[in-house]
């Protein structure tokens, strides 16, 4: 089973770039995508369900063009959901749920804290409830979780961590959260994968060449709950795949651990 996540910056934008039409011959079984800045009937028809797969959209109410997030798959899920249950954390467009017979699959776009204190204090919020939603949906079944996490981890995910350790993204609030998370039984693929590899980045600025430099940071992430550890196969960044700020990342999992989608 092959699984990827990508802040495309605008999908769009992006359908009318030749980086979408090779991305989309991958042969995946499930592609998450987030800040895709539109509504569903914006989309044509054919970059909306691409190849004829079953596809679950997910705007911002607060503000058009803003955040939003899609997820494109083989098989219908079971049940399909969109936010998280709490009100305040309700209408810009960050989280779909899907369900299958095997687990719960969240595709995420967290919230940026750069702007000011208040969106800082929304993003904690986020997290905690983001948190306490996948514990609740953990007592049914195991959880795959996607998505921009709008933070690096440790300084092996990020390109200057000292230069940074005051920006938002790489705050040590916003770390210990991810400690947290971690903590409560949720496993980094990528991690797991590739240990402690250096210089793996997701995301690059658009100023001062960063991308080609590599002066990245990590911030997208596949997590799988503990119960899917012997599930997973391989995991990886597609840093060739570009025509947005971020590339995507990937995730295998063995099908004969999971049974069908």
């Amino acid at each position: 089973m092959l699984l990827y996540s990508w802040n495309v910056n605008g999908f769009r934008a992006l359908c009318g770039k030749e980086e979408w039409s090779r991305f989309r011959r991958t042969n995946a079984d499930l592609v998450a995508l987030q800040e895709v800045k539109a509504e569903e009937a914006q989309i044509p028809e054919v970059q909306r369900r691409p190849g004829g797969c079953h596809s679950y959209w997910f705007s911002a109410a607060k503000k058009k063009g803003y955040s939003g997030v899609a997820v494109f798959c083989r098989e219908k899920p079971l049940a399909v959901a969109r936010d998280l249950p709490q009100a305040a954390f309700q209408g810009e467009g960050r989280l779909l749920h899907l369900e299958f017979p095997a687990f719960h699959f969240l595709n995420v776009y967290f919230p940026n804290g750069q702007m000011n204190e208040d969106r800082l204090a929304y993003k904690l919020g986020f997290y905690d409830a983001f948190l306490e939603h996948a514990q609740n949906l953990r007592r049914e079944k195991p959880l795959v979780i996607c998505g921009d996490f709008n933070t690096a981890h440790r300084p092996v995910d990020i390109a200057r961590p000292r230069e940074n350790e005051n920006t938002s993204g790489f705050l040590p609030v916003e770390r210990a959260w991810m400690d947290k998370f971690i903590a409560h039984g949720y496993v980094d693929t990528l991690r797991l994968v590739r240990g402690e590899t250096p210089g793996l980045y997701s995301w690059w600025s658009y100023r001062f060449r960063a991308r080609e430099r590599n002066v990245g940071w990590r911030i997208d992430y596949f997590f799988v709950s503990d119960e899917l550890l012997e599930a997973v196969r391989d995991a990886w960044i597609a840093t060739e795949i570009l025509g947005s700020d971020h590339c995507p990342v990937g995730l295998e999992l063995a099908d004969n651990r999971l049974g069908t989608l």
